[in-house]
C-alpha cells in the first residue's frame, strides 16, 4: 500500500459541498476503479480478492455469497451444522442442491429495460407472458421478430435502491413487499410514506454497497476513509460499512461527524470511529497540529495524543507547545508518553501558580524567586499527603529545572516570544532537588518460584491474544532474553545469528540508546524458539521478501507482515494471563510469636509485568556471579550505574543466609562451634569479614593467609589437619566432592607404576586425612538430617544464596557453574 494521500486543510465555515470536494479531490482514481466505483450509479462493489476489501465468497461450489464462519456464508454455515459437521472440505464439494440468484438481474431480451420477473425465467413480466403464449424454447423465443424490447418504468422510489421497477408500481419487488408488511403491520403510516423512501435500506445483494441518496459530504467522507484505511493496512468489509449506512439512513444524518456513539452497535461504533479518525488528520500537519490544545500524535509521527489542557496561564501553555513541538523529532519509542510526563510536571507548576497568586499565575512579570519556594512546598505537603510519591516529587523537580533552563536557551524570553519578561530567579536550583529515594529500580526482579510458575503456564498464554502465538513468543523471548519490550515487539525476522564458534546471538535495536544491530548470546532452547516463529511467519506471508519481515507480526492492519505487535497489547494480554494464573506461593520470612519463620504466602501479582523480566535476567546473572562490566555489557548499558540499579547486591539476604548457615558450623574434628545465629553482633559480623578468608571447603583464619588473600597456605590446603579451618553446611556438596577426589587420586596412584615411590608416597592422599573428611561429612549430613522440614528448607534456601554469592580464590582459574533453567524439559 502507498502511504495515506493528504488532503487540503478543511475549514470547519465552508460548507458541506466544499468540504465533498476537498475530499474527493484527493481520492485516487486507481481505488475508484478497484471499488467500481460510477458517480452516476453510487454503487461501490467490493472486490472478493482483495486483501483487505470485502470477504472471499462462500467455498459451497455453486454458491457466490460472502463467508462468514469456516469459509462459508451465513445459509451454508447453517446447512453444515444440521447436517452434523461434516468436513467442510466434502460438503463444499457437494455444492448447493438448488442454486441461489444473488441480486436482480434485466431481462434477457436484448436492451429490454425491465428487470427480471422470475428466477426460473430471465425474462420481464411481459415477455414472460409472451413466451407463454408462443410457447417456444427460450432460446428460439429470442429470434422471433415480434420480441422487441420494452421500455423500463424507472428506478425504485426507495431513495437508496438502484433496482427498476417491474410495472407501475413505485418499488421494486423487494421493496414493494417490505412496504407492504410495514404497512399492514401498521410499523408506518401511510402518510409518511415519503420519510420511509428516505430512510429505509437498500436490499442487500452480495458484495455490493450503495450510496445513493446520500448527502455528498457524507460520500466523500466515506470514499476517502475507506481509501485512507485500507492504504494504513485495515481491512474494510461490505457488512462493516453497508450496517453503518443503513443506521445513518434511518437517523437521517448529513455527515459522519454527527453521528453519536450511542446511536450505533459496538461493531459499528469501531468502524465509524476509525473512519473518523483518518477523515480527521486529513489535510492536517504539523505546523497546522501546534496552535491546537490537544495534539495527534499521529500527525508528528508518534501514536497517542498529547494535551496542553491542565497549563492555566496561556503564556505557560505557548511555551511548553514551543517546546514540545520542539522535543517531539528528538525522541524515540514511546515519545509521546515521555514529553506528556514533562508537560505534566508543568501542569503541577501551573497548578500551584494558580492556587497560590491573586492573580492566578497569569501576570509572569510578577514572578519570582517565592513562587518556586511555594511550588516546592506544595510538592513537599502533596508528598506527605501521599498524593505523590517520592519518585514522582524527584523526577517533577528535574524536568523542571531543566526544561525551564531550556525554554530561555530556545529564546522564548526575547521580545514577542510567550515567555518576554519572566524573571531570571524563576527556575529551580541545584539543591532544590529533593534526594532520589534509594532502590527505586533494584529488587523488582522475580523469585524462582514465580518465574517456574509462569514459565509452566506459559502456552496459557495464547488463550488471551487475539493475535495466534506472538505474544507467547514475545513473553519468552523477554524472559529468556532481558530485553526490553519494544525491543522484542521490533524484531526483525531475520534477527538469529551465529558466532564464529557456531554459538547463537540475538540482533536487535536499541532505541533507547539510538544502538543499532546490538548482539547478545542467547542459548540453544531460545534459538529454537525463534526458529519455529520463523517458520510459522515465513508460512503466513510467503510473497513479502524476508527483509521487510518482523519476527512477531500484528494480526491487525497488517496484510503483508511488516507491522509487528504493539507492547501496549502485549502488555495488557499478560495481565489478563497473569491475574488469570491460580495463586503462587512463595516462602516468606514473617514474624510468628516474636521468632522469625519461614511461611508459604501469596505472590503479589501486581509485581510480575514485563520490564520485571528485565531486572529477573539481570539478578538472576548478578547472582550467578557474573562481573558487572559484563553484566553492563549483557544489559546494553553504557554506564555501570546504571546497570547496579538493576540488581539488588543482596547484602542483607546474604547477611541472613550466613547466620543461618553457621547455626552449622563445624571445625576440623567435627564439632560444632557456634553459637545461635540471632545472638551474633554487627561488630563480630565485621570482625569475621576481615579475619578470614574463603577456602575450597570452608573458612581459614591463619593470619598469614588472610592477609595474603588465600594465596599463602603454610600446609597447602590440607585444610582438614589445620586448626585455623572451620567449615559449615553450605560446603558439604564441596566436602564429598572433596572426599570422592581422595579416594579416586588414591586408586589412580596405586595402580600406577611408572613413578618412584617418593613421588608416590608424596602424592598418594593419607588414610588420616580421608578419615577426617569422611567424618567431617557425616557429621555434617547427621546434623542435617536431624532437623525438622521447616528448618531444613529454610537451610537449604540459605545454601543456595550463600553459594551463589560465593568466589574462593586460590590463584588458579575457575569453572562458572551454567545458570539453573527455568524450564529443563525445554528441547532447542
Amino acid at each position: 500500500m502507498t502511504a495515506i494521500t493528504a488532503a487540503p486543510p478543511i475549514a470547519e465555515p465552508d460548507g458541506g459541498d466544499a468540504i465533498a470536494e476537498k475530499l474527493m479531490a484527493v481520492v485516487e482514481p486507481g481505488f475508484l476503479d478497484v471499488l467500481g466505483w460510477s458517480p452516476e450509479l453510487r454503487l461501490l462493489f467490493f472486490p472478493c480478492d482483495h486483501p483487505l476489501l470485502g470477504m472471499p465468497p462462500c467455498l459451497v461450489v455453486g454458491c457466490a455469497m460472502p463467508s462468514i464462519a469456516r469459509g462459508m456464508c451465513s445459509g451454508c454455515w447453517q446447512r453444515w451444522r444440521q447436517r452434523g459437521e461434516p468436513p467442510v472440505e466434502d460438503f463444499a464439494a457437494a455444492g448447493r442442491i438448488q442454486r441461489r440468484q444473488i441480486g436482480v438481474q434485466d431481462c434477457s431480451v436484448p436492451r429490454c429495460e425491465r428487470p427480471v420477473h422470475s428466477s426460473r425465467t430471465p425474462l420481464c413480466s411481459a415477455h414472460g407472458q409472451q413466451l407463454l403464449r408462443h410457447e417456444v424454447t427460450l432460446e428460439h423465443f429470442l429470434t422471433l421478430d415480434d420480441v422487441v424490447p420494452l421500455p423500463g418504468f424507472g428506478w425504485c422510489a426507495v431513495a437508496a435502491c438502484h433496482r427498476r421497477r417491474p410495472g407501475a408500481a413505485s418499488y421494486c419487488h423487494a421493496h414493494q413487499a417490505r412496504w407492504s408488511y410495514t404497512v399492514d403491520k401498521g410499523k408506518v403510516d401511510a402518510a409518511d410514506e415519503q420519510w420511509w423512501r428516505r430512510t429505509t435500506a437498500p436490499v442487500t445483494a452480495n458484495n455490493e454497497v450503495s450510496l445513493r441518496g446520500l448527502p455528498e459530504r457524507l460520500v466523500a467522507e466515506v470514499l476517502y476513509g475507506l481509501q485512507a484505511r485500507t492504504q494504513a493496512g485495515f481491512h474494510s468489509t461490505q457488512t462493516l460499512l453497508r450496517t453503518l449506512l443503513n443506521r445513518v439512513r434511518e437517523l437521517e444524518l448529513p455527515t459522519l461527524t454527527a453521528v453519536k456513539p450511542e446511536q450505533l452497535s459496538r461493531g459499528s461504533r469501531g468502524f465509524c470511529n476509525s473512519l473518523l479518525t483518518f477523515i480527521d488528520r486529513a489535510g492536517k500537519t504539523p505546523e497546522s497540529e501546534r496552535t491546537k490544545d490537544v495534539w495527534d500524535g499521529a500527525i508528528f509521527g508518534h501514536a497517542g495524543r498529547l494535551h496542553f489542557t491542565g497549563l492555566h496561564q496561556l503564556w505557560l501553555r505557548e511555551a511548553v507547545k514551543e517546546w514540545a513541538f520542539t522535543a517531539l523529532p528528538q525522541r524515540r519509542g514511546k515519545a509521546i508518553a515521555t514529553v506528556q510526563d514533562i508537560v505534566r510536571s508543568f501542569d503541577m507548576l501551573s497548578e500551584s501558580l494558580r492556587l497560590q497568586r491573586d492573580d492566578r499565575g497569569e501576570d509572569l512579570r510578577a514572578l519570582g524567586r517565592h513562587d518556586i519556594t511555594a511550588f516546592l512546598n506544595r510538592l513537599a505537603y502533596l508528598h506527605h499527603t501521599e498524593a505523590i510519591s517520592a519518585h514522582k516529587w524527584v523526577v517533577t523537580c528535574r524536568y523542571l529545572r531543566r526544561n525551564l533552563a531550556q525554554l530561555r536557551s530556545m529564546g522564548l524570553t526575547r521580545p514577542g516570544r510567550p515567555l518576554h519578561g519572566l524573571p531570571e530567579d524563576f527556575a529551580l536550583l541545584t539543591e532544590d532537588l529533593p534526594d532520589e529515594p534509594e532502590d527505586t529500580e533494584a529488587g523488582r526482579d522475580l523469585p524462582l518460584e514465580v518465574m517456574r510458575e509462569l514459565c509452566e503456564h506459559l502456552p496459557r498464554l495464547a488463550d488471551y491474544s487475539r493475535n495466534g502465538p506472538e505474544h507467547q513468543v514475545a513473553t519468552e523471548l523477554l524472559i529468556d532474553t532481558g530485553r526490553r519490550p519494544h525491543e522484542i515487539c521490533q524484531l526483525p525476522l531475520d534477527c538469529l545469528t551465529q558466532d564464529g564458534d557456531g554459538q547463537h546471538e540475538l540482533i536487535y535495536n536499541n532505541d533507547k540508546a539510538n544502538r543499532k544491530g546490538r548482539r547478545l548470546p542467547i542459548s540453544q532452547a531460545t534459538a529454537g524458539v525463534i526458529t519455529q516463529q520463523q517458520k510459522r511467519v515465513r508460512a503466513a506471508f510467503p510473497h513479502t521478501p524476508t527483509a521487510e519481515l518482523v519476527l512477531l507480526p500484528t494480526c491487525l492492519a497488517n496484510p503483508h507482515g511488516r507491522k509487528p505487535i504493539g507492547p501496549g497489547w502485549l502488555s495488557q494480554c499478560h495481565r489478563e494471563w497473569v491475574y488469570s494464573l491460580s495463586e503462587i506461593l512463595v516462602p516468606t520470612r514473617v514474624e510468628v510469636d516474636g521468632q522469625l519463620v519461614t511461611r508459604n504466602l501469596p505472590f503479589d501479582k501486581s509485581k510480575i509485568f514485563l520490564y520485571a523480566y528485565r531486572h529477573t535476567y539481570c539478578q538472576r546473572h548478578a547472582d550467578a556471579g557474573v562481573q558487572p562490566d559484563v553484566l553492563r555489557d549483557l544489559m546494553d548499558h553504557r554506564r555501570l550505574d546504571t546497570t547496579q540499579a538493576y540488581y539488588r547486591v543482596n547484602a542483607q539476604r546474604r547477611r541472613q543466609a550466613v547466620d543461618r548457615v553457621t547455626t552449622m558450623q563445624f571445625d576440623r574434628h567435627g564439632n560444632r562451634i557456634w553459637r545461635q545465629a540471632q545472638t551474633l553482633l554487627d561488630t563480630e559480623h565485621a570482625r569475621r569479614a576481615i579475619g578470614e578468608v574463603q577456602v575450597p571447603y570452608g573458612l581459614c583464619t591463619e593470619p598469614s593467609n588472610v592477609a595474603a588473600g588465600g594465596h599463602d597456605c603454610p600446609v597447602r590446603f590440607r585444610c582438614v589437619g589445620c586448626g585455623h579451618f572451620r567449615t559449615d553446611v553450605s560446603y558439604l556438596p564441596d566436602l564429598e566432592a572433596y572426599l570422592a577426589d581422595l579416594l579416586r587420586n588414591r586408586e589412580r596412584l596405586a595402580a600406577f607404576t611408572s613413578a618412584d615411590d617418593w613421588a608416590k608416597a608424596e602424592t598418594m592422599p593419607s588414610d588420616e586425612e580421608i578419615t577426617r573428611v569422611r567424618r567431617l561429612v557425616q557429621r555434617v549430613r547427621t546434623d542435617l538430617d536431624g532437623l525438622t522440614e521447616e528448618d531444613r528448607a529454610q537451610i537449604q534456601e540459605a545454601v543456595a544464596v550463600v553459594r551463589r554469592s560465593r568466589t574462593v580464590a586460590l590463584g588458579m582459574p575457575r569453572v562458572r557453574q551454567p545458570l539453573p533453567d527455568l524450564r529443563p524439559d525445554r528441547t532447542a
